[in-house]
């Protein structure tokens, strides 16, 4: 079993190495990962500039480029063999609802699927994040099923978990996308040098959350697993827009 592991919070963040550790018995690992935190960098391929890739001292190898530029730089020019499965995270706070739009987590997974991978984007939905032991533990469950129970259709699988002890987690519930509320506004401030700057505001807080949504499974203690798909078509509207054109 050859598993690709990636992340957007770097080669060093803590959720990865958990991990690493927990599916290194599972199969053979490799860890290609950003050189530095690109939360937030979506599907993004660096295409202005060339990429190195380097190996630190623990193994794992690091790009200075987005989640997507390690998965695909990985399976198209760095391993010898397709891998059998990408596994990102475990990222550090939730990825649900609008927020796999923005996810390099989402991302990195995404471009596993989208080069022939079955994919799992893996977060712990917690702000501390000081423990990723039952988020990882989950990882490692849901790679062990795969490997007896192969999935016959391409799989990206958006997975949260909640921010509790292992025996307290009540189960997974297989969900749907939730909805977020509109971001907070940018926060508007001044450097010390008088420059004017803003930072992106927060993310609004969710707004379809009900039975079903991923909100809703990790706020009642459940892994939400939700299958994704990359088809952006909004088929509804073809109709409606070949008559808006031809009107």
């Amino acid at each position: 079993m050859r598993i690709l592991l990636s992340n957007d919070d770097g080669y060093f963040a803590p959720g990865l190495q958990a991990l690493a550790s927990a599916l290194g018995d599972v199969g053979e690992i490799s860890v290609v990962a950003p050189e530095r935190d690109r939360s937030g960098a979506s599907n993004s391929l660096t295409l202005d500039r060339p990429l190195s890739l380097r190996r630190a001292a623990n193994g794992f190898h690091f790009v200075n480029g987005t989640p997507t530029d390690c998965v695909h730089l990985a399976v198209t020019g760095m391993l010898e063999q397709l891998p059998d499965i990408v596994v990102s995270g475990i990222n550090h706070g939730a990825n649900m609802g609008d927020d796999t739009i923005y996810s390099g987590t989402v991302a990195a997974a995404t471009e596993g699927y989208l080069l022939g991978v079955p994919a799992i984007a893996m977060s712990l939905v917690s702000k501390e994040a000081s423990d990723f032991s039952a988020a990882a533990r989950i990882a490692r469950e849901l790679v062990a099923r795969f490997i007896r129970q192969p999935v016959r259709q391409p799989t990206l699988l958006n997975v949260n978990v909640p921010d509790l002890p292992y025996d307290q987690i009540k189960g997974i519930r297989v969900t749907r996308l939730g909805k977020r509320h509109k971001a907070e506004p940018t926060i508007k401030s001044v450097t010390p040098r008088g420059e004017t700057v803003y930072w992106v505001g927060a993310a609004g807080a969710a707004q379809d959350a009900g039975e079903g949504t991923d909100f809703h499974a990790v706020a009642h203690g459940y892994v939400s697993v939700t299958p994704l798909q990359i088809d952006l078509t909004h088929a509804g509207q073809i109709a409606p827009v070949q008559d808006w054109l031809a009107s």
